[in-house]
């Protein structure tokens, strides 16, 4: 399984393409969520996610500070296959990058509330109440470094 960790403007067509299908069959398809999967975003991200021979396996976002908040952020979660720990390997992964290579001292992310425990894994805490966003239930969970 290969990492790569790209840029907006560093993705190829293919990748873009495969990135978005994956995202709109996981969080709009999958759980029944018709909401602005392309927000604008990406641009002002890194794309992090492993590859083998059949393609994305698993993939993340690391959104620049002031975009989604004041704090640099983490989304669009996902794996292909669940339950195997790619995604939990992937978001180590992801939080390492922001932090080591972009100097990050502080990660803020809207998580699903039944993905809670996935985050507090990795070392985030729950900092809100739970609010529906897209009809899913969600809290804001912070990482930070001080």
């Amino acid at each position: 399984m290969e990492l790569v960790i790209k840029r907006f403007d560093e993705l190829t067509l293919q990748e873009l393409y495969e990135i978005l299908r994956l995202r709109v069959n996981v969080f709009v398809v999958e759980q029944h969520c018709p909401y602005p999967e392309i927000d604008g975003k990406d641009e002002f991200s890194h794309h992090l996610y492993y590859r083998d021979e059949d393609g994305i396996q698993a993939y993340l976002r690391v959104v620049d500070a002031g975009v989604s908040f004041t704090e640099a952020s983490i989304g669009r979660v996902l794996s292909r296959k669940r339950r195997c720990g790619l995604a939990g390997s992937l978001l180590r992964e992801g939080i390492r990058f922001a932090h080591e290579t972009l100097g990050v001292d502080a990660l803020r992310i809207e998580a699903q509330t039944y993905a809670r425990g996935l985050y507090e894994k990795a070392g985030f805490r729950q900092v809100s109440e739970e609010f529906l966003e897209d009809g899913i239930p969600h809290i804001q969970m912070l990482l930070d470094w001080e």
